[in-house]
């Protein structure tokens, strides 16, 4: 059985997951760890899940911990976890990558098993893998993202690796004219890759990939209708992880 930790698991991803972990056979949520209702507990699946303060507090109850936290926690949660010797899912976006290197660097030093996923949605790992095939014959490229207000981090960690990916493998965009009349009406810039960030009611996660050429234009779209979107990438990364050593950067390597 193996036994899961959830960090943030009081939010809606956190939520989700322990929804969907429960209903799974050989793996079950021994513990959850937030920073609301610490002591209290959670129902669900008949079964009552304890709310924890840290993530030591947990390390001899669960196997493995999935962190749904924001990107100021991650690293400190991971050089944490990696030092308990237990395993870890960091399902949280905005890691930068100089912070991912740093772990990769602990986790490899350890012999940890680690992964970072931007996006658990099969669909949103495909449109980054097909972004980076279009990349390699249209160089002009640009991203939009768009997520629900409560999103803590822009651009999301999905514009991020897609953007890294595109990078990759296309040539360099020709230099663009003109200037700003308003600071960021552009967007952010990985490279000469513009990224767009909107937050809205109404979004939960999706993404635009636009490439334009001479008198045309393509659009790669992947849309999130809701939270369940993520489970099979969720559960899929669980029973998988046994299997790695080191550091695992998207799902992409996993499927």
């Amino acid at each position: 059985m193996l036994k899961v930790a959830v960090i943030g698991g009081l939010g809606r991803m956190g939520r989700e997951t322990i929804k969907a972990v429960s209903k799974e056979s050989g793996m079950e949520i021994t513990a959850i760890v937030d920073r609301m209702n610490i002591g209290e507990s959670l129902e669900e699946a008949g079964k009552t899940i304890k709310i924890y303060e840290k993530t030591a507090d947990v390390k001899d109850i669960c196997d493995v911990f999935i962190d749904f936290t924001g990107p100021d926690s991650v690293k400190k949660n991971a050089f944490e976890i990696i030092a308990y010797g237990k395993k870890l899912i960091i399902g949280a976006t905005g890691v930068l990558e100089n912070d991912i290197a740093e772990i990769r660097e602990a986790a490899e030093k350890s012999g940890a098993s680690v992964m970072i996923i931007p996006n658990f949605a099969i669909g949103a790992v495909l449109m980054m893998q097909f972004s980076k095939l279009a990349a390699k014959y249209m160089n002009e490229a640009e991203i939009i993202e768009y997520h629900h207000p409560g999103k803590l981090d822009a651009p999301s960690g999905t514009a991020i690796k897609t953007a890294e990916l595109i990078k990759s493998v296309k040539a360099e965009r020709a230099a663009m004219q003109g200037k700003e009349l308003l600071e960021g009406a552009r967007g952010a810039e990985i490279g000469d890759i513009n990224i767009h960030s909107v937050r809205l009611n109404g979004y939960v996660a999706s993404q635009e990939v636009i490439f334009g050429g001479l008198g045309q234009v393509l659009t790669i779209r992947h849309d999130s209708i809701n939270r369940e979107s993520f489970m099979p990438g969720v559960i899929l990364s669980l029973k998988k992880i046994n299997e790695i050593r080191g550091l695992v950067y998207g799902l992409e390597n996993i499927l």
